[in-house]
Protein backbone atom coordinates (compact mmCIF):
# COMPACT_ATOMS: atom_id res chain seq x y z
CA UNK A 1 0.00 0.00 0.00
CA UNK A 2 1.13 3.55 -0.72
CA UNK A 3 1.81 5.25 2.59
CA UNK A 4 1.00 8.85 3.51
CA UNK A 5 3.88 11.33 3.02
CA UNK A 6 5.86 8.96 0.82
CA UNK A 7 7.24 10.26 -2.47
CA UNK A 8 4.91 7.95 -4.38
CA UNK A 9 1.94 9.33 -2.46
CA UNK A 10 2.72 12.94 -3.35
CA UNK A 11 3.44 12.17 -7.01
CA UNK A 12 0.31 10.10 -7.54
CA UNK A 13 -1.95 12.49 -5.59
CA UNK A 14 -0.59 15.41 -7.60
CA UNK A 15 -1.28 13.59 -10.88
CA UNK A 16 -4.86 12.77 -9.92
CA UNK A 17 -5.54 16.29 -8.61
CA UNK A 18 -4.14 17.90 -11.75
CA UNK A 19 -6.36 15.64 -13.85
CA UNK A 20 -9.33 16.62 -11.66
CA UNK A 21 -8.63 20.32 -12.26
CA UNK A 22 -8.50 19.68 -16.01
CA UNK A 23 -11.70 17.60 -16.07
CA UNK A 24 -13.86 19.93 -13.99
CA UNK A 25 -12.49 23.08 -15.61
CA UNK A 26 -13.48 21.66 -19.02
CA UNK A 27 -16.88 20.61 -17.71
CA UNK A 28 -17.88 24.00 -16.31
CA UNK A 29 -16.03 26.62 -18.36
CA UNK A 30 -18.92 27.36 -20.73
CA UNK A 31 -21.35 28.39 -17.98
CA UNK A 32 -20.28 32.07 -17.64
CA UNK A 33 -20.06 32.31 -21.44
CA UNK A 34 -23.72 31.51 -22.09
CA UNK A 35 -24.81 35.18 -22.51
CA UNK A 36 -21.93 35.69 -24.96
CA UNK A 37 -22.82 32.51 -26.87
CA UNK A 38 -26.47 33.58 -26.95
CA UNK A 39 -25.49 36.83 -28.68
CA UNK A 40 -22.96 35.13 -30.96
CA UNK A 41 -25.37 32.47 -32.26
CA UNK A 42 -28.62 34.47 -31.80
CA UNK A 43 -30.16 31.81 -29.56
CA UNK A 44 -32.50 31.87 -26.57
CA UNK A 45 -31.18 31.12 -23.05
CA UNK A 46 -32.69 27.62 -23.15
CA UNK A 47 -31.23 26.82 -26.57
CA UNK A 48 -27.74 28.04 -25.78
CA UNK A 49 -27.71 26.36 -22.34
CA UNK A 50 -27.54 22.99 -24.11
CA UNK A 51 -23.91 23.75 -24.99
CA UNK A 52 -23.23 23.47 -21.26
CA UNK A 53 -25.71 20.86 -20.09
CA UNK A 54 -24.98 18.34 -22.83
CA UNK A 55 -21.55 17.94 -21.26
CA UNK A 56 -22.98 17.13 -17.83
CA UNK A 57 -25.58 14.83 -19.42
CA UNK A 58 -23.00 12.75 -21.29
CA UNK A 59 -20.72 12.68 -18.26
CA UNK A 60 -23.53 11.34 -16.09
CA UNK A 61 -24.52 8.64 -18.57
CA UNK A 62 -20.91 7.49 -18.99
CA UNK A 63 -20.19 7.01 -15.28
CA UNK A 64 -21.70 3.55 -14.89
CA UNK A 65 -19.97 2.31 -18.03
CA UNK A 66 -16.52 3.42 -16.86
CA UNK A 67 -17.04 2.14 -13.32
CA UNK A 68 -17.92 -1.33 -14.62
CA UNK A 69 -15.22 -1.42 -17.31
CA UNK A 70 -12.49 -0.33 -14.89
CA UNK A 71 -13.41 -3.17 -12.53
CA UNK A 72 -12.60 -5.57 -15.37
CA UNK A 73 -9.78 -3.79 -17.25
CA UNK A 74 -7.99 -1.82 -14.54
CA UNK A 75 -7.94 1.90 -13.78
CA UNK A 76 -4.77 3.52 -15.12
CA UNK A 77 -4.93 2.62 -18.81
CA UNK A 78 -8.62 3.40 -19.06
CA UNK A 79 -8.06 6.68 -17.22
CA UNK A 80 -5.32 7.60 -19.69
CA UNK A 81 -7.62 6.77 -22.60
CA UNK A 82 -10.40 9.01 -21.30
CA UNK A 83 -8.03 11.91 -20.56
CA UNK A 84 -6.58 11.63 -24.07
CA UNK A 85 -10.10 11.67 -25.51
CA UNK A 86 -10.93 14.73 -23.39
CA UNK A 87 -7.82 16.52 -24.67
CA UNK A 88 -8.56 15.73 -28.32
CA UNK A 89 -12.17 16.85 -28.08
CA UNK A 90 -11.10 20.04 -26.28
CA UNK A 91 -8.74 20.79 -29.16
CA UNK A 92 -11.56 20.22 -31.65
CA UNK A 93 -13.63 22.80 -29.80
CA UNK A 94 -11.05 25.40 -30.82
CA UNK A 95 -12.06 24.74 -34.45
CA UNK A 96 -15.87 24.76 -34.27
CA UNK A 97 -17.84 27.39 -36.16
CA UNK A 98 -21.49 26.35 -35.98
CA UNK A 99 -23.53 25.77 -32.84
CA UNK A 100 -24.27 22.23 -34.01
CA UNK A 101 -20.53 21.49 -34.11
CA UNK A 102 -20.15 22.97 -30.65
CA UNK A 103 -22.87 20.65 -29.32
CA UNK A 104 -21.34 17.61 -31.04
CA UNK A 105 -17.86 18.08 -29.61
CA UNK A 106 -19.18 19.02 -26.18
CA UNK A 107 -21.11 15.73 -26.16
CA UNK A 108 -17.98 13.79 -27.14
CA UNK A 109 -16.00 15.68 -24.52
CA UNK A 110 -18.62 14.91 -21.86
CA UNK A 111 -18.40 11.19 -22.58
CA UNK A 112 -14.65 11.27 -21.90
CA UNK A 113 -14.96 13.56 -18.87
CA UNK A 114 -16.74 10.79 -16.95
CA UNK A 115 -13.62 8.62 -16.73
CA UNK A 116 -11.87 10.35 -13.87
CA UNK A 117 -14.90 10.76 -11.53
CA UNK A 118 -15.75 7.09 -12.07
CA UNK A 119 -12.27 5.74 -11.32
CA UNK A 120 -10.14 8.14 -9.25
CA UNK A 121 -11.45 7.36 -5.75
CA UNK A 122 -11.69 3.65 -6.58
CA UNK A 123 -7.97 3.68 -7.48
CA UNK A 124 -7.15 5.54 -4.25
CA UNK A 125 -9.16 3.09 -2.17
CA UNK A 126 -7.24 0.15 -3.60
CA UNK A 127 -3.70 1.55 -3.54
CA UNK A 128 -3.48 3.94 -0.56
CA UNK A 129 -3.25 3.07 3.11
CA UNK A 130 -6.11 4.41 5.22
CA UNK A 131 -4.30 7.61 6.40
CA UNK A 132 -3.14 8.28 2.85
CA UNK A 133 -6.65 7.68 1.47
CA UNK A 134 -8.33 10.19 3.79
CA UNK A 135 -5.83 12.89 2.89
CA UNK A 136 -5.82 12.14 -0.83
CA UNK A 137 -9.62 12.19 -1.10
CA UNK A 138 -9.61 15.61 0.58
CA UNK A 139 -7.04 16.86 -1.93
CA UNK A 140 -9.04 15.39 -4.81
CA UNK A 141 -12.35 16.98 -3.78
CA UNK A 142 -10.61 20.33 -3.36
CA UNK A 143 -9.15 19.93 -6.85
CA UNK A 144 -12.67 19.31 -8.20
CA UNK A 145 -13.82 22.65 -6.78
CA UNK A 146 -10.67 24.43 -7.92
CA UNK A 147 -11.15 23.12 -11.44
CA UNK A 148 -14.78 24.22 -11.62
CA UNK A 149 -13.99 27.71 -10.33
CA UNK A 150 -10.78 28.26 -12.33
CA UNK A 151 -12.33 27.08 -15.60
CA UNK A 152 -15.19 29.54 -15.25
CA UNK A 153 -12.90 32.42 -14.26
CA UNK A 154 -10.49 31.74 -17.11
CA UNK A 155 -13.29 31.47 -19.67
CA UNK A 156 -14.83 34.77 -18.60
CA UNK A 157 -11.50 36.58 -18.64
CA UNK A 158 -10.44 35.33 -22.07
CA UNK A 159 -13.86 36.14 -23.54
CA UNK A 160 -13.44 39.77 -22.47
CA UNK A 161 -9.94 40.18 -23.91
CA UNK A 162 -10.46 38.18 -27.09
CA UNK A 163 -12.88 35.47 -28.19
CA UNK A 164 -14.85 32.89 -26.21
CA UNK A 165 -13.10 30.04 -28.09
CA UNK A 166 -9.68 31.09 -26.81
CA UNK A 167 -10.25 29.30 -23.53
CA UNK A 168 -10.02 25.88 -25.20
CA UNK A 169 -6.34 26.41 -26.10
CA UNK A 170 -5.01 26.52 -22.51
CA UNK A 171 -7.46 23.74 -21.65
CA UNK A 172 -5.93 21.60 -24.40
CA UNK A 173 -2.45 22.19 -22.99
CA UNK A 174 -3.68 21.36 -19.49
CA UNK A 175 -5.16 18.13 -20.86
CA UNK A 176 -1.82 17.15 -22.42
CA UNK A 177 -0.05 17.89 -19.13
CA UNK A 178 -2.56 15.83 -17.14
CA UNK A 179 -2.08 12.87 -19.52
CA UNK A 180 1.68 13.06 -19.07
CA UNK A 181 1.48 13.27 -15.27
CA UNK A 182 -0.92 10.30 -15.02
CA UNK A 183 1.35 8.26 -17.32
CA UNK A 184 4.52 9.31 -15.48
CA UNK A 185 3.51 9.56 -11.82
CA UNK A 186 0.54 7.24 -11.28
CA UNK A 187 2.02 3.81 -10.51
CA UNK A 188 0.60 0.61 -11.88
CA UNK A 189 -1.90 -0.97 -9.52
CA UNK A 190 -0.58 -3.62 -7.16
CA UNK A 191 -3.78 -4.28 -5.20
CA UNK A 192 -6.23 -4.39 -8.10
CA UNK A 193 -8.11 -7.65 -8.59
CA UNK A 194 -9.88 -7.79 -11.96
CA UNK A 195 -13.47 -8.93 -12.01
CA UNK A 196 -15.08 -10.41 -15.13
CA UNK A 197 -17.29 -7.81 -16.74
CA UNK A 198 -20.87 -9.02 -16.79
CA UNK A 199 -23.57 -6.69 -18.05
CA UNK A 200 -26.28 -8.77 -16.40
CA UNK A 201 -24.68 -8.56 -12.96
CA UNK A 202 -24.05 -4.82 -13.33
CA UNK A 203 -27.68 -4.26 -14.33
CA UNK A 204 -28.91 -6.39 -11.44
CA UNK A 205 -26.85 -4.32 -9.01
CA UNK A 206 -28.31 -1.07 -10.34
CA UNK A 207 -31.87 -2.37 -10.14
CA UNK A 208 -31.21 -3.62 -6.61
CA UNK A 209 -30.07 -0.14 -5.53
CA UNK A 210 -33.07 1.54 -7.14
CA UNK A 211 -35.41 -0.75 -5.21
CA UNK A 212 -33.94 0.31 -1.84
CA UNK A 213 -36.01 3.25 -0.50
CA UNK A 214 -33.13 4.62 1.58
CA UNK A 215 -30.98 4.83 -1.54
CA UNK A 216 -33.57 5.81 -4.13
CA UNK A 217 -34.87 8.75 -2.09
CA UNK A 218 -31.30 9.95 -1.57
CA UNK A 219 -30.65 9.74 -5.31
CA UNK A 220 -33.70 11.94 -5.88
CA UNK A 221 -32.64 14.44 -3.22
CA UNK A 222 -29.15 14.84 -4.72
CA UNK A 223 -30.34 15.01 -8.32
CA UNK A 224 -33.25 17.40 -7.76
CA UNK A 225 -31.21 19.74 -5.58
CA UNK A 226 -28.44 19.94 -8.19
CA UNK A 227 -31.10 20.41 -10.88
CA UNK A 228 -32.01 23.73 -9.27
CA UNK A 229 -28.71 24.83 -7.73
CA UNK A 230 -26.49 24.53 -10.81
CA UNK A 231 -29.01 25.99 -13.23
CA UNK A 232 -29.66 29.00 -11.02
CA UNK A 233 -26.14 30.05 -11.99
CA UNK A 234 -27.07 29.69 -15.65
CA UNK A 235 -30.10 31.98 -15.44
CA UNK A 236 -28.49 34.52 -13.11
CA UNK A 237 -25.75 34.90 -15.74
CA UNK A 238 -28.34 36.32 -18.14
CA UNK A 239 -29.73 38.58 -15.39
CA UNK A 240 -26.28 40.02 -14.65
CA UNK A 241 -25.53 40.54 -18.36
CA UNK A 242 -28.68 42.66 -18.80
CA UNK A 243 -29.90 45.92 -17.29
CA UNK A 244 -29.20 47.32 -14.77
CA UNK A 245 -25.98 45.34 -14.15
CA UNK A 246 -24.41 44.96 -17.63
CA UNK A 247 -21.61 42.78 -16.24
CA UNK A 248 -18.93 41.42 -18.58
CA UNK A 249 -18.15 37.71 -18.90
CA UNK A 250 -15.16 38.01 -16.56
CA UNK A 251 -17.26 39.56 -13.79
CA UNK A 252 -19.99 36.96 -14.29
CA UNK A 253 -17.29 34.31 -13.92
CA UNK A 254 -16.36 35.78 -10.54
CA UNK A 255 -19.80 34.82 -9.25
CA UNK A 256 -18.65 31.20 -9.13
CA UNK A 257 -16.27 32.04 -6.29
CA UNK A 258 -19.41 31.61 -4.19
CA UNK A 259 -18.76 27.86 -4.46
CA UNK A 260 -16.07 28.35 -1.82
CA UNK A 261 -18.61 28.37 1.01
CA UNK A 262 -19.50 24.87 -0.11
CA UNK A 263 -16.12 23.73 1.22
CA UNK A 264 -17.19 24.90 4.67
CA UNK A 265 -20.57 23.21 4.34
CA UNK A 266 -18.93 19.91 3.41
CA UNK A 267 -16.43 20.19 6.27
CA UNK A 268 -19.19 20.76 8.84
CA UNK A 269 -21.49 18.04 7.50
CA UNK A 270 -20.32 15.28 9.87
CA UNK A 271 -20.75 17.48 12.96
CA UNK A 272 -24.21 18.59 11.86
CA UNK A 273 -25.29 15.01 11.15
CA UNK A 274 -24.14 13.98 14.62
CA UNK A 275 -26.55 16.49 16.12
CA UNK A 276 -29.49 16.31 13.69
CA UNK A 277 -29.11 12.91 11.95
CA UNK A 278 -28.17 12.82 8.26
CA UNK A 279 -31.73 13.40 6.93
CA UNK A 280 -32.08 16.29 9.37
CA UNK A 281 -28.79 17.76 8.17
CA UNK A 282 -29.95 17.42 4.55
CA UNK A 283 -33.18 19.21 5.44
CA UNK A 284 -31.19 21.98 7.10
CA UNK A 285 -29.09 22.37 3.95
CA UNK A 286 -32.23 22.65 1.82
CA UNK A 287 -33.63 25.28 4.17
CA UNK A 288 -30.40 27.26 3.81
CA UNK A 289 -30.71 27.05 0.01
CA UNK A 290 -34.26 28.38 0.18
CA UNK A 291 -33.13 31.37 2.26
CA UNK A 292 -30.23 32.07 -0.13
CA UNK A 293 -32.53 31.91 -3.13
CA UNK A 294 -35.03 34.31 -1.55
CA UNK A 295 -32.25 36.79 -0.75
CA UNK A 296 -31.38 37.06 -4.45
CA UNK A 297 -34.79 38.65 -5.07
CA UNK A 298 -33.43 41.88 -3.60
CA UNK A 299 -32.27 43.68 -6.79
CA UNK A 300 -28.83 44.61 -5.50
CA UNK A 301 -25.64 42.94 -6.72
CA UNK A 302 -24.36 42.51 -3.15
CA UNK A 303 -27.58 40.74 -2.14
CA UNK A 304 -27.42 38.41 -5.15
CA UNK A 305 -23.81 37.47 -4.41
CA UNK A 306 -24.59 36.94 -0.71
CA UNK A 307 -27.57 34.78 -1.65
CA UNK A 308 -25.40 32.52 -3.78
CA UNK A 309 -22.79 32.25 -1.02
CA UNK A 310 -25.56 31.08 1.33
CA UNK A 311 -27.04 28.67 -1.22
CA UNK A 312 -23.64 27.10 -1.94
CA UNK A 313 -23.13 26.38 1.77
CA UNK A 314 -26.52 24.69 2.00
CA UNK A 315 -26.13 22.71 -1.20
CA UNK A 316 -22.74 21.20 -0.40
CA UNK A 317 -23.83 20.44 3.16
CA UNK A 318 -26.73 18.41 1.77
CA UNK A 319 -24.60 16.89 -1.01
CA UNK A 320 -21.88 15.71 1.38
CA UNK A 321 -24.43 14.09 3.69
CA UNK A 322 -26.27 12.42 0.81
CA UNK A 323 -23.04 11.00 -0.63
CA UNK A 324 -22.04 9.55 2.73
CA UNK A 325 -25.54 8.17 3.31
CA UNK A 326 -25.42 6.21 0.04
CA UNK A 327 -22.08 4.66 0.94
CA UNK A 328 -23.27 3.73 4.43
CA UNK A 329 -26.58 2.17 3.35
CA UNK A 330 -25.56 0.27 0.21
CA UNK A 331 -25.55 -3.37 1.35
CA UNK A 332 -23.67 -4.57 -1.74
CA UNK A 333 -21.81 -3.17 -4.78
CA UNK A 334 -21.02 0.09 -2.98
CA UNK A 335 -19.05 1.49 -5.91
CA UNK A 336 -21.99 1.12 -8.28
CA UNK A 337 -24.34 2.59 -5.65
CA UNK A 338 -22.16 5.69 -5.42
CA UNK A 339 -21.86 5.87 -9.21
CA UNK A 340 -25.65 5.69 -9.50
CA UNK A 341 -25.92 8.65 -7.11
CA UNK A 342 -23.64 10.64 -9.44
CA UNK A 343 -25.76 9.62 -12.43
CA UNK A 344 -28.84 11.16 -10.79
CA UNK A 345 -26.70 14.12 -9.74
CA UNK A 346 -25.51 14.96 -13.26
CA UNK A 347 -28.78 14.07 -14.96
CA UNK A 348 -30.46 16.56 -12.65
CA UNK A 349 -27.96 19.20 -13.72
CA UNK A 350 -28.69 18.41 -17.36
CA UNK A 351 -32.47 18.77 -17.24
CA UNK A 352 -32.63 21.68 -14.81
CA UNK A 353 -32.65 24.21 -17.61
CA UNK A 354 -35.78 22.61 -19.05
CA UNK A 355 -37.50 22.69 -15.68
CA UNK A 356 -36.67 26.33 -14.92
CA UNK A 357 -37.28 27.67 -18.45
CA UNK A 358 -41.09 28.05 -18.08
CA UNK A 359 -40.58 29.92 -14.81
CA UNK A 360 -38.03 32.17 -16.53
CA UNK A 361 -40.45 32.95 -19.34
CA UNK A 362 -43.24 33.60 -16.84
CA UNK A 363 -41.41 35.88 -14.41
CA UNK A 364 -37.71 36.17 -15.31
CA UNK A 365 -35.52 35.81 -12.20
CA UNK A 366 -38.37 35.97 -9.64
CA UNK A 367 -39.99 33.16 -11.62
CA UNK A 368 -36.78 31.11 -11.42
CA UNK A 369 -36.70 31.62 -7.65
CA UNK A 370 -40.35 30.51 -7.41
CA UNK A 371 -39.58 27.34 -9.40
CA UNK A 372 -36.52 26.73 -7.22
CA UNK A 373 -38.45 27.03 -3.96
CA UNK A 374 -41.09 24.60 -5.27
CA UNK A 375 -38.43 22.01 -6.05
CA UNK A 376 -36.67 22.56 -2.74
CA UNK A 377 -40.03 22.00 -0.99
CA UNK A 378 -40.26 18.65 -2.79
CA UNK A 379 -36.75 17.58 -1.71
CA UNK A 380 -37.51 18.71 1.82
CA UNK A 381 -40.49 16.32 1.80
CA UNK A 382 -38.17 13.56 0.53
CA UNK A 383 -35.85 14.21 3.49
CA UNK A 384 -38.78 13.76 5.86
CA UNK A 385 -39.69 10.48 4.12
CA UNK A 386 -36.08 9.33 4.41
CA UNK A 387 -36.07 10.09 8.15
CA UNK A 388 -39.40 8.32 8.65
CA UNK A 389 -38.34 5.14 6.81
CA UNK A 390 -35.03 4.98 8.67
CA UNK A 391 -36.83 5.43 12.00
CA UNK A 392 -39.23 2.59 11.17
CA UNK A 393 -36.32 0.28 10.40
CA UNK A 394 -34.53 1.02 13.67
Amino acid sequence: MIEYKSATFYRSAFALCLAAVAVFANLHLLQPLLPELSRHYSLSPLQVSWSYTIGTLCLGLSLLVYASLSDAWGRKNLLLLTLAGMTLSTFMLTQVESFASLLFWRAIQGCFLGGLPAMAIAWMGEEYSKPALVTAVGYYISANSLGGISGRLLAGSLADVGHWQWVFWPMTLLGVLSCYCIWRFLPQATQFQPKPFRWRQALQDQLFHLRQPLLFLTYLIGGLNFLVFLNQYTYISFVLAMEPFHLSSSFIGLLFITYLTGTLGSALSARIAARLTAPGGMALGIGVMVSGSLLTLWPQLSAIVAGFFISAFGFFLCHALASSWVNQHASRAKASASALYLVFYYLGASVGGLYLQPFWQWGNWPGVVAGSVLMYAATLALCFSLWRIKRQQC
